[in-house]
C-alpha cells in the first residue's frame, strides 16, 4: 500500500512483528459498517457512481458474511483488518474498491472501529451486570431475614442480614453500570473524516456518516480524534473496578464456604474436587474470578503506560490498545456470566448463620448505645462496655450473662434487653441500615429498578 515511496519490501520479520490482524480481525463488522457509511458519503459527494457504491456495499457485505462464517482467509502481510478487507474488496470488484479509501486514513478508521466496538461492549456489559444484580437480588430476597455477623478487619463486628449484605454488592454493581454508561456516552462521537491527523481536502458529510453509524455527533479536532484513546482507558478502568468488586464478592463467598464459617454452600456445578483429597469441594469459580481480576487491572496499566509518553497524533504504539481491550471485555463478560449462574444456585446455611449471630459480643455497641440513651457520654459508655467485655472474656462468662450492674450502676436491670437480636435489628431504622423493614423496602426498590 506504500510501494510508491519504498524500493525494498518489508522484511518478513518486520511483517510478523507489526501485524495486528491476529487481534483486530474482531473489528471486521465495525470496519465494514464504517466503510459502507464512508462510501455512501462518497457517493453523495459525487466521488462514486451509484453502480460503484452498490458494488462496494455488496462486496463488503459478502466479505462480512464470509468472516462471520469463518471462511475468509486473512493475510498477515496486509497487516490489519482494514487492509485485509480493502484488498479483498478491490480484488473482487476492481477499481471501485481502490476508490474506497479516498478522504480517510487507517488512523480515523481504527478510531471509528474501536469506538463502535466499545459502544457495543458497553451495552453487552450493562446487560451482563444487570443479570448478576438480579441473581444477587433474588438471593437477597430469599435470605432477607437471615441474620449473620458483619465484619471489620475480619473480626465479628455487628449483626446484619444476608439480604443487606447482598444488597451492598448490588449497589457496587450499579455504580459499575453507571461508569460503563458514562463511558459509552462520552465515546459515542464519530472521528471518521479526521484523516491521518489533519482531515482531508476532499470534504464529505461527516454528520451524515455519524448518523448512519449511530453516533451522537462528530469530533471537533482532527488531531485529538486520531490521538485519543481515553475512551478505551475509561472502559478498561470501568471493567477493572467491576472486576475488583466481583473479586471482593468472591472472597466473601470463599470464606463463607469454609468449614470454619459454614455460612454458604455452592452448587456442585460451580465447584471442583481434588485429585488427591476426596472430601474436598473447592470454590474454583470464586478463586478464578479473584485471580482474573489481576488481568483486568494489568490491562488498564498496560494501556496507560503505552499512552503516557506519546506525542500527537498517531503512533504505532496505539496498535497495542486492542489486545488489552478485547481481553478485558472477554474476561469480564465470562466472570459476570459464571457468577450470575453461581449466585443463582447458592444456598445459605441458615442454622450456621444463626449460631454465629447469637454471639452476644455482636451487640456490644448496642450496649454502649443503651448507656448513651441513659445520659452517659459515649466515650465513657465505650469504656464501661469495654470493661464488661474484658470481664466476660476473663471469667469465661457470656456478655449477656454478666452482672453488668457490678461493673457500673449505669447498667440497670433492663440492660439485658439489649441482647435481643430481633429488637436490635428492628432498631436499625436509619436509611441504609439493616432493619427488616429497610431491607425489604430496598429489595422492593431494586426489583422495580431492575425490571426496566
Amino acid at each position: 500500500m506504500w510501494k510508491g515511496r519504498f524500493s525494498q519490501d518489508t522484511s518478513s520479520l518486520v511483517q510478523q512483528f507489526g501485524e495486528s490482524i491476529s487481534t483486530d480481525w474482531r473489528l471486521y463488522a465495525h470496519d465494514i459498517a464504517g466503510s459502507i457509511a464512508h462510501a455512501r458519503a462518497q457517493k453523495i459527494a459525487g466521488l462514486l457512481t451509484e453502480e460503484e457504491f452498490l458494488s462496494i456495499e455488496n462486496g463488503l457485505l459478502a466479505i462480512r458474511e464470509e468472516i462471520t462464517a469463518g471462511t475468509f482467509e486473512f493475510r498477515s502481510s496486509l497487516e490489519d483488518i482494514h487492509m485485509n478487507i480493502e484488498a479483498e474488496l478491490t480484488r473482487r470488484i476492481g477499481p471501485a474498491g481502490a476508490k474506497l479509501h479516498t478522504a480517510r486514513s487507517r488512523n480515523d478508521q481504527v478510531a471509528t472501529d474501536t469506538r463502535l466496538f466499545c459502544r457495543e461492549a458497553a451495552d453487552l456489559l450493562d446487560r451482563a451486570i444487570r443479570l448478576l444484580q438480579q441473581a444477587l437480588l433474588e438471593r437477597a430476597d430469599r435470605y432477607a431475614a437471615t441474620i449473620l455477623p458483619g465484619y471489620t478487619h475480619l473480626q465479628r463486628g455487628q449483626p446484619v442480614t444476608v439480604g443487606h449484605h447482598f444488597l451492598a454488592y448490588i449497589e457496587m454493581l450499579e455504580r459499575d453500570r453507571g461508569r460503563v454508561r458514562d463511558c459509552r456516552a462520552r465515546l459515542n462521537i464519530c472521528p471518521l473524516g479526521s484523516g491521518a491527523l489533519a482531515g482531508s481536502t476532499i470534504n464529505l458529510d461527516r454528520e451524515a456518516i455519524a448518523r448512519e453509524l449511530g453516533f451522537d455527533g462528530i469530533t471537533h479536532n482532527s488531531m485529538d480524534a486520531i490521538a485519543d484513546r481515553d475512551y478505551i482507558a475509561e472502559m478498561l478502568f470501568a471493567m477493572s473496578l467491576c472486576g475488583v468488586h466481583l473479586s471482593r464478592l468472591s472472597e466473601d463467598l470463599i470464606l463463607w464456604c469454609t468449614a470454619e464459617f459454614s455460612f454458604a454452600t455452592l452448587a456442585d456445578a460451580h465447584t471442583t474436587g481434588s485429585s488427591l483429597m476426596p472430601q474436598k469441594k473447592n470454590p474454583d469459580v470464586c478463586e478464578l474470578s479473584r485471580g482474573k481480576t489481576g488481568r483486568l487491572v494489568g490491562n488498564l496499566i498496560n494501556l496507560l503506560v503505552a499512552l503516557k509518553g506519546l506525542p500527537l497524533t498517531y503512533n504505532r504504539d496505539l496498535q497495542e490498545d486492542k489486545p488489552p481491550l478485547f481481553d478485558s471485555f472477554d474476561t469480564l463478560s465470562m466472570i459476570l456470566a459464571v457468577n450470575s449462574e453461581m449466585v443463582a444456585a447458592l444456598e445459605m446455611n441458615v442454622p450456621s448463620c444463626a449460631r454465629a449471630a447469637a454471639d452476644p459480643m455482636l451487640l456490644a455497641t448496642d450496649l454502649a448505645d443503651y448507656l448513651v440513651k441513659k445520659g452517659v457520654p459515649f466515650r465513657h459508655a465505650h469504656e464501661l462496655v469495654g470493661k464488661a467485655v474484658a470481664a466476660a472474656l476473663s471469667s469465661g462468662t457470656a456478655l449477656d450473662q454478666l452482672d453488668l450492674a457490678a461493673i457500673d450502676p449505669a447498667f440497670a436491670a433492663d440492660a439485658k434487653d439489649v441482647f435481643s437480636l430481633e429488637r436490635a435489628m428492628a432498631a436499625r431504622t436509619n436509611t441504609g441500615s439493616p432493619s427488616p423493614l429497610n431491607v425489604q423496602n430496598e429489595i422492593s426498590r431494586w426489583q422495580k429498578m431492575l425490571e426496566n
